[in-house]
């Protein structure tokens, strides 16, 4: 389900995110990106990541990840970009046909 940005996470979350994904719903900061293929198709790997996790797990190993990543690079954008769920998704963000031949696991598949 796709919604705007609910008005108090506007001022929770940092400006430069265009939207985040919190099972079932994406949630956009600007109406203008819901019309986005490639935002969208971004969050719905993430959807689709998080269903395959049974949700919780997902964000545990996101947080996890995120963690790991600023205490080894000292970087915010460098610790976000190597979280394995972002990268999946940035790489196939701009195929709007991923999602209908992703495999299981596809996050962590080599292939």
């Amino acid at each position: 389900m796709i919604l705007s940005l609910i008005p108090i996470l506007r001022f929770l979350l940092p400006k430069h995110i265009t939207a985040i994904t919190l099972w079932p719903f994406i949630f956009f900061r600007e109406k203008v990106n819901k019309t986005d293929l490639v935002i969208i198709n971004h969050e719905k790997i993430h959807l689709k990541q998080q269903l395959e996790l049974l949700i919780i797990p997902f964000y545990l190993i996101y947080l996890i990840e995120y963690v790991w990543g600023l205490l080894k690079y000292r970087n915010h954008d460098k610790a976000y970009r190597n979280i394995s769920f972002e990268k999946e998704a940035y790489k196939h963000e701009k195929n709007l046909e991923y999602l209908g031949h992703r495999k299981t696991w596809a996050v962590w598949r080599t292939t």
